[in-house]
């Protein structure tokens, strides 16, 4: 297979071309660094104020630093009282500026603030914990999550655990097509009952809504309740068109506060009351804290002008407690944004670049914040995201690049590498969010991490829906274990549909997805699949890869144009295994050379009555002993319609259950259809 050593030289030459990039920036060896000691009770207390004596430096230098610099962060909590923003004036040049934290991993970089003062009083007739929250005076710090002895806790909820379904809609919304939002639903009786004595004012209203829909998510505000129709109005509209059966669940009401764990915060009083877990019981929490700041690192360059902010590596260092929520509406009445199309695209990040150039996250961990952990936005180029542990996410991991193409050669985000992470349990509050998403960027590397408990997709590359110009080519996605996607091992989910362990879009000219595993991935209606080319995804190569246990199909193209799926193993869908849903005048893709193991549902789905498609050399087998049906046909007619040379119905002879690192034994079927080569991912742990 040519193609293979194709890719492999170009991995080694970018892999190359960036090892050289990182070692022309380091200092010669004779060199001492200049070494600055960032503590609270020292002389330089803040990271700003550490980055404020390397621009003195630079200045008495002539706007160079004559050294490499380190920031040595002690270790605690550093809380942050703004966002610390750098500017091209922070720029390492050609030297570097490493920001370290304490060797033993307890340095942490806070956007949060202490909530102390707790005291015992009663709730409901049960003990609970209350502290006074001055600074939430008159919603002046509104804030949505809490963080109890390093966990995150539940915000008040109805239901507890899981979600309710939306019973039906009027028939005005019922009407609408499925993108137009809604301001009302109906629910089932006794669904709401908690806020039937709930105040009805604006001052105080009764609950938040997320209501799940096809592929998103939509914050709402009740309005108003009416129990005698079963209906809820809605402050704003929904994202698209609610359908029956739709779920959601409401949270930020005083009734909902029934269980460990909850907590409420009480505005007027500007005060947080807490449910203690059963360790809590006797002393209350020992640590708590919310998050104040929306943004922790905020690297602005300004790539238009050709001015980055180069070379800062952080390394050693855990950053948290950031929070983020929908800006406030004009007027109190007024709507305000409930969501967003896809991938909750439009929430930012905890650490946010543009126009950063060869900077570095190494052995970091972001983690317990309210939206995406990472974002390199425009003009982002050679960047690294290494070793890093990203976790406990209100939105998503890693987001790279832009929705849409800058003119600007500048502001084009390229080049960016993600690897060896641990990025998981995500979509806390931003449900439709993904583990790593790269937008309108090309040549970015996604190699070796583990992407894991998303409600939504664990990979997402391109953003051009159809034919028209992309930019998403080049990426490479190479041993990576992506699984529980769609539902979480917790249990929660699935809620969404329409969904991939990786999903593309667009033209992708040199894309390759190789030698990962995708695993358990589950949709609540429709649409999980475990490698999904969506709308124009063309010339991307999926090979070797290992996919299982999906509720809707191992793989799936919508509509798309020359791409190739060879020497994978697809095991054990549901519903299908292998799905195409459009006929379109040209090769939609070739599948060769892949085992197709399942025991229930059917091998196709979709339509494939127009032939453009090249199915050669494959194996196939039923472990329950039934018939495979190939497109309504059996297997003699599938072959002479001029499909499948070359492929078997046969048992693949491969270990079951299937181990995340896979190889076909010697001498058996799936060995001669796979060759030599290994599948499923290789992830190299730290």
């Amino acid at each position: 297979m040519p193609w293979i050593g194709g890719v492999a030289a170009v991995f080694i030459v970018v892999r190359a071309a960036a090892l050289a990039s990182v070692a022309s920036s380091g200092s010669s060896a004779q060199e001492e660094p200049i070494e600055i000691r960032v503590d609270p009770l020292g002389t330089t207390p803040t990271l700003r104020a550490a980055f404020d004596e390397v621009r003195a430096i630079k200045a008495k230098n002539g706007g160079q630093l004559p050294a490499d610099v380190d920031l040595q962060l002690a270790a605690g909590h550093h809380f942050l009282e703004q966002t610390l923003v750098l500017t091209p004036d922070d720029s390492a040049g050609e030297r570097k500026i490493t920001v370290r934290g304490d060797r033993n991993g307890s340095s942490v970089v806070s956007g949060g603030r202490k909530v102390d003062g707790w005291r015992k009083e009663q709730w409901k007739g049960r003990d609970a914990w209350v502290a006074d929250v001055a600074a939430a005076k008159g919603g002046a710090w509104p804030f949505r999550e809490l963080f109890v002895n390093g966990e995150r806790r539940t915000r008040a909820r109805h239901p507890n655990h899981g979600c309710l379904a939306v019973a039906g809609l009027a028939d005005a919304d019922a009407a609408k097509g499925w993108s137009q939002g809604v301001t009302s639903f109906r629910f089932a009786p006794g669904d709401l009952d908690l806020l039937r004595d709930a105040p009805r004012s604006d001052a105080a209203a009764p609950a938040d809504v997320t209501v799940m829909c096809r592929w998103v998510e939509s914050h709402v505000r009740v309005k108003t309740l009416d129990f005698e129709k079963s209906a809820v109005e809605l402050r704003e509209p929904t994202v698209f068109k609610l359908d029956p059966g739709d779920v959601y669940y409401l949270d930020g009401a005083a009734a909902f506060l029934d269980e460990p764990g909850e907590w409420w915060l009480d505005e007027k009083e500007s005060r947080v009351w807490y449910l203690p877990m059963p360790d809590e019981e006797k002393n209350g929490p020992a640590e708590v804290i919310a998050p104040r700041l929306e943004r922790l690192v905020s690297i602005e360059g300004e790539p238009a002008a050709g001015h980055f902010v180069e070379r800062v590596l952080f390394e050693l260092i855990t950053f948290a407690h950031a929070g983020w929520w929908f800006p406030a509406p004009a007027s109190p009445d007024g709507p305000r944004t409930s969501g967003f199309p896809q991938a909750s695209v439009g929430v930012p990040a905890a650490i946010e670049a543009t126009g950063a150039a060869h900077c570095r996250l190494f052995k970091c961990a972001v983690e317990h914040v309210g939206g995406y952990a990472i974002a390199l936005d425009a003009g982002c180029h050679d960047n690294r995201v290494e070793l890093c542990t990203v976790r406990d996410l209100g939105a998503g991991g890693v987001k790279i690049g832009t929705t849409s193409i800058p003119e600007n050669e500048g502001l084009r985000t390229f080049e960016n590498h993600v690897q060896r992470c641990d990025i998981g349990n995500g979509g806390r509050i931003f449900h439709s969010a993904v583990g790593i998403w790269i937008g309108q960027s090309p040549k970015n590397q996604i190699l070796f991490n583990e992407v894991h408990d998303f409600l939504y997709t664990g990979i997402s590359i391109g953003w051009t829906w159809g034919y028209g110009p992309a930019t998403a080519g080049g990426n490479s996605v190479i041993d990576n274990d992506v699984h529980h996607i769609g539902k979480r091992k917790d249990g929660e989910g699935p809620w969404l549909s329409d969904m991939g362990g990786i999903y593309t879009l667009g033209a992708q000219c040199g894309t390759v997805i190789w030698k990962n595993r995708f695993a358990d991935v589950a949709a609540r209606t429709y649409g999980g699949w475990g490698i999904y080319f969506d709308e124009g995804s063309s010339e991307i190569s999926a090979t070797r890869n290992l996919v299982e246990r999906t509720t809707h199909g191992g793989f799936h193209q919508h509509y798309g144009k020359e791409n190739l799926v060879e020497g994978n193993v697809f095991a054990f869908g549901r519903d299908a295994q292998i799905q195409r849903s459009r006929c379109e005048p040209h090769v939609s893709f070739r599948f060769r050379g892949n085992v197709v193991l399942f025991d229930l549902g059917e091998l196709f789905a979709g339509d494939f009555s127009d032939g453009h498609f090249d199915f050669t050399r494959n194996l196939y087998w039923r472990t329950d002993g039934k018939e495979i049906r190939f497109a309504g046909r059996n297997f003699e007619q599938w072959q002479a319609a001029g499909f499948d040379a070359r492929s078997a119905i046969e048992d693949p002879a491969l270990p079951l259950p299937l181990p995340a690192r896979l190889q076909a034994p010697e001498g058996t079927p799936a060995r001669r259809v796979l060759g030599d080569a290994f599948v499923g991912a290789m992830v190299s742990r730290r």
